[in-house]
């Protein structure tokens, strides 16, 4: 019994050790270009959503009309499209050497699917790791909800939205 009680703790100390080790002998890979850890990808995603199942809010008080969606557009346009695209313009040179890559939401990678306050939870409060912020320090509540509003209703927006997301000039002008 003893054998296997001290079997097991050194076990233990093993694995702790050799990860400890790839760490601190720089094995990890790190950088945005090197494929991801051993997995990473599968603990990461697990622990953010279930996270996100635990807190995300279920009601949204604020309608998806056309005055939140426009100003939806806007903040997405000043805060989110650098890292998530805008509609008919090339992924950034920010985006493209980010790890993991950030979705780009208006070239064919919604996130209409999403619930809202799935949504909300995320721009509120960011995710770790990942280069996606927390706007909840800086952006209100109803901010935070029209942006939120916005990308759950990408795909059937009224043309005045569609236009602040454009890309084209015109719409940059009008916005400033």
């Amino acid at each position: 019994m003893k054998t296997l009680l001290l079997g097991f703790v050194l076990g233990i100390a093993l694995v702790c050790a050799g990860a400890y080790l790839y760490f601190s002998l720089g094995f990890a890979p790190v950088a945005t270009a090197a494929p991801p850890m051993p997995f990473e990808e599968k603990m990461a995603n697990m622990a953010l959503h279930a996270r996100i199942a635990k807190e995300a809010p279920s009601g949204v008080p604020v309608p998806a009309d056309e005055t939140n969606l426009i100003a939806g557009a806007q903040l997405y346009r000043e805060d989110c499209a650098v890292c998530h695209g805008l509609t008919g313009l090339p992924e950034t040179a920010i985006a493209k050497g980010m790890f993991p890559k950030p979705p780009q939401f208006f070239q064919g990678h919604d996130v209409t699917d999403d619930p809202v306050g799935q949504t909300y939870w995320i721009a509120k409060n960011g995710i770790r790791l990942t280069g996606m912020p927390g706007f909840g320090l800086s952006l209100s509540e109803q901010q935070l909800w029209q942006v939120s509003l916005l990308l759950a209703h990408a795909d059937k927006l009224p043309p005045s939205a569609q236009k602040v997301l454009s890309g084209s000039p015109a719409s940059q002008s009008a916005h400033n």
